[in-house]
């Protein structure tokens, strides 16, 4: 009797999972730049991401869905009711933040070598004079299944790899980091390339739709933000043949495929033959007759170095991929999709498409190891986990939200922009980048109601007007004046960076802080 007594009274085990917790490592550096010595605090880690649940109208609690891996640097001793403070990503989806942290932005970046001459293995990191912490705070977010973003024990990233709540997580950290780190009442601004462009605006619309905060300035590098304008599939095969041609004059360019002429000629040439004769064309289709399409097919082969013959068989509509197939061929190269300056050997002559992007090949290694050191030897990061600079997400995304219509989100720019109209917006494309494509009618390089300020660097602005783009149908933007900025060799943000190159994009960059309010860098 007295043994059941006992048993009755003994406590069940506690099976349920500790909450996870953030956990951030924090170590003091200086940096020498143009103008003095900048001393800064960097933390790196991961942050818990929670949702509220809600079952059958019941309020469950704060749950935790994620942990997000960050890192943020800030200057010391600074002001942070003046001191801008930057969120950095890049895109995929599917891809960390290494390429704009140790690649462009970050005061540390990984010496990868030059197009033609890479460093091989064992691989070195060396200063950054160009960071852009030099100008603002900096918050490098890597997205789940990204970096050392992972899902709580016992979760599933397949329910959280789309576009909306790719957007809501990221807004979030973005919310918490304000909060914690009191920067509320900072100048705040968000920085994203390729696919980081398209979260970039839906996280500042997310954030002022949701929480009211509004942002000093958005950073647009390699935008995308109307998936139409390189569709070569479905909906728009014509639009994104128009919006690559000037890409695919730079590559041509870029490879002596196009001698004795400025690349300032071909770019204007390809800008001009796209918007008219070649758009024209392509409207036509089989209207045209044999005498106007062969001339169509030699003006874009004196453009792209590809064949006449070759146009002609594809009928005018040279593909992106198999463009960097054929573009070589004869050299037994193929040039790479995310640098067209890289090549590597193609795999067959007589291949449709390249099987491996050279410029990803070229690429990965260096920063691979470079971050993996960097974040355990230098931030002091005890974290095991494999850091997954890039990860199989794309495969996985979620855009079913913009079922029945166009992945198109110039709409959430213009509602950034319009309430105050005091949100700026620098975009910034290279010209042998891809994707985006240089030139896209929907998302060409705009900026907000301020005047578009001349670049110190050797980076070649241009103004002009631009419309937005939703399903197709042009109408006037709301307050945005045009203002291209192209850097002639790589794409901002990726890895292989010169010091001219990094030099122009950060001060590209650095080009929306620059409010009478916000000149102060804060070096010492």
């Amino acid at each position: 009797m007295g043994t059941d007594d006992t048993a009755a009274k003994t406590p069940e085990p506690n099976t349920e999972k500790p909450d996870p917790v953030d956990a951030l490592v924090s170590t003091r550096h200086t940096l020498d730049v143009d103008g003095g010595t900048l001393a800064y605090s960097a933390r790196t880690g991961r942050i818990v991401i929670r949702e509220e649940e809600t079952k059958d109208d019941v309020f469950h609690g704060w749950k935790a869905r994620a942990e997000l891996s960050v890192t943020a640097y800030t200057l010391d001793d600074a002001d942070p009711a003046t001191r801008p403070i930057t969120f950095v990503f890049n895109g995929g989806p599917g891809s960390s933040s290494v390429w704009l942290h140790l690649g462009l932005l970050g005061p540390r970046i990984v010496d990868a070598g030059e197009p033609g001459s890479p460093t091989p293995p064992p691989y070195r990191l060396i200063d950054n004079p160009h960071t852009l912490l030099a100008h603002s705070d900096l918050v490098f977010i890597d997205p789940l299944s990204t970096g050392q973003s992972r899902v709580v024990e016992g979760g599933k990233a397949k329910e959280f790899l789309g576009w909306k709540k790719d957007v809501e997580q990221v807004s979030e950290l973005i919310r918490l980091w304000c909060t914690r780190e009191d920067r509320w009442m900072s100048p705040k601004f968000v920085c994203g390339e390729s696919y980081g462009t398209t979260r970039a605006v839906s996280v500042a619309a997310h954030l002022f739709d949701t929480y009211g905060m509004q942002l000093n300035g958005l950073v647009l590098i390699s935008s995308v933000l109307d998936f139409g304008s390189q569709d070569f599939d479905y909906l728009r095969h014509d639009e994104a043949c128009l919006s690559f041609l000037p890409t695919y004059a730079a590559i041509a360019h870029y490879h002596g495929l196009i001698p004795d002429r400025s690349l300032e000629e071909v770019l204007a040439e390809a800008e001009e033959l796209s918007a008219g004769p070649y758009r024209s064309a392509l409207a036509r289709g089989h209207r045209l007759t044999d005498e106007e399409r062969t001339e169509m097919a030699g003006r874009l082969a004196a453009l792209t170095g590809l064949s006449v013959d070759y146009l002609l068989r594809c009928d005018l509509r040279p593909e992106h991929w198999r463009y960097c197939t054929e573009v070589l061929r004869d050299r037994g190269l193929t040039v790479g999709r995310i640098d067209g300056r890289i090549t590597g050997p193609l795999h067959s002559r007589i291949a449709e498409k390249m099987d491996a992007d050279p410029s990803i090949d070229a690429l990965q290694g260096p920063y691979a190891a470079a971050i993996h050191h960097y974040l355990r030897a230098e931030l002091n990061s005890d974290l095991d986990l494999p850091f997954m600079v890039f990860s199989d997400a794309f495969s996985q995304w979620s855009y079913k939200e913009f079922e029945g219509k166009p992945i198109d989100v110039t709409d959430k720019l213009e509602r950034v922009i319009a309430p105050t109209r005091t949100c700026r917006c620098a975009s910034s494309t290279a010209t042998t980048t891809w994707p985006p494509p240089t030139a896209q009618p929907s998302t060409r390089s705009r900026t907000s109601s301020s005047p578009p300020r001349r670049s110190t660097a050797s980076s070649t602005p241009t103004s002009r007007p631009v419309t937005c783009r939703t399903s197709g149908s042009p109408r006037a933007s709301r307050n945005c004046a045009g203002s291209r900025r192209s850097c002639d060799a790589r794409a901002p943000g990726m890895p292989h960076p010169t010091r001219q190159t990094t030099a122009n994009i950060t001060d590209v960059v650095a080009l929306s802080l620059q409010t009478p309010a916000l000149r102060s860098s804060g070096r010492r």
